[in-house]
């Protein structure tokens, strides 16, 4: 072969190998599995945001957000997102109306706040009678405070209720719109990072204690496709194990998605604990919830807890996470 034919033919070579890149590109792209994820816009809600460091080769986790819980819940239901996290009143909600929606691990114990303003003279959850206090209806905060004004001797009429989403609390406390809220974090962490809000209580004294945010899908996804329910829940434990251990990284992530400032963050962390685990706590916490909910004529009925929580994904031990 002469040199003209030798270098005609690397020419050819490398515009092959040139045009085939993108080809071969758009088909690892193409094969690629995307799993949507719902997530709220809150601390408590950050594990998802770690999914993806420990996702098996060939997937793609993408986190929807979300402001409501009942919104991410209806995303799970409907099949707009394959799983999603939000708090046990939505999941009860939906559950107890014969939606297909399913726990199969807990996401947050924590992560709620009453918190008043620095200007008021409320120092306990007393003091919230004739108060303006900023409630966000058919989360998991709206069962909790109901149930403490019940242990004060008080009730939902002996407040003025204030419909807010969590993120609009702690500026709507700032501007004084409000007296106080029952907020989940980063609000309370917001509100006492700017001065404008102080900690009345930790709400966890109720029978459900700290038991906040749920890990679900729907029954569909449970029964076609057990095997990515499965690969889930090992980065759901890895992501939560790693978030924990490595408070540093939450705070990180946390005000990259969420947009605060660190000091609000940190002061939010300490407040919420993530987790994964079904145990007899959980399960018990969770039947007390839908107890409440059914006194205060929230659900008509409590759910089948059989189907409406699903343990049988729980590994007998946890995966490392090391990344």
């Amino acid at each position: 072969m002469n040199k003209f034919r030798r270098h005609t033919c690397v020419v050819i070579a490398v515009a092959a190998v040139a045009l085939a890149a993108p080809f071969a590109q758009h088909t690892a792209h193409a094969q690629e599995k995307v799993i949507k994820v719902g997530a709220l816009k809150l601390i408590h809600s950050i594990t998802p945001h770690f999914y993806q460091q420990f996702a098996p080769p060939g997937y793609k986790i993408e986190v929807v957000p979300f402001e409501s819980p009942t919104d991410s819940k209806n995303a799970v239901v409907t099949g707009t997102v394959d799983f999603a996290t939000f708090g046990i009143a939505a999941a009860m909600l939906g559950a107890a109306a014969g939606e297909p929606v399913v726990i199969f691990a807990p996401q947050c114990n924590g992560g709620m706040a009453v918190v008043a303003g620095t200007k008021t003279d409320i120092k306990s959850i007393k003091d919230l009678k004739g108060k303006k206090v900023a409630i966000w209806p058919g989360s998991t905060q709206e069962v909790v405070i109901l149930e403490r004004l019940k242990a004060e001797g008080m009730s939902i009429k002996d407040i003025q209720q204030i419909r807010l989403p969590f993120s609009d609390m702690a500026p709507a406390l700032a501007r004084g719109d409000v007296d106080a809220y029952v907020g989940a974090e980063p609000g309370p962490g917001i509100s006492l990072a700017n001065g404008t809000g102080r900690i009345v209580e930790y709400p966890y004294s109720t029978p459900i204690g700290s038991l906040n945010m749920v890990w679900a899908t729907r029954q569909e996804m449970i029964d076609k496709n057990p095997g990515l329910v499965k690969i889930m829940m090992d980065m759901h434990i890895k992501a939560t194990e790693f978030a924990m251990n490595n408070r540093a990284e939450m705070v990180k992530m946390t005000v990259q998605k969420l947009g605060q400032q660190q000091k609000s963050i940190e002061l939010a962390v300490p407040n919420v604990q993530l987790t994964w685990k079904i145990d007899d706590e959980f399960i018990k916490r969770a039947r007390a919830y839908g107890a409440l909910m059914l006194e205060k004529k929230q659900i008509r009925q409590l759910p089948d807890f059989n189907k409406f929580i699903n343990a049988s994904f729980m590994p007998t031990s946890a995966p490392a996470a090391k990344k």
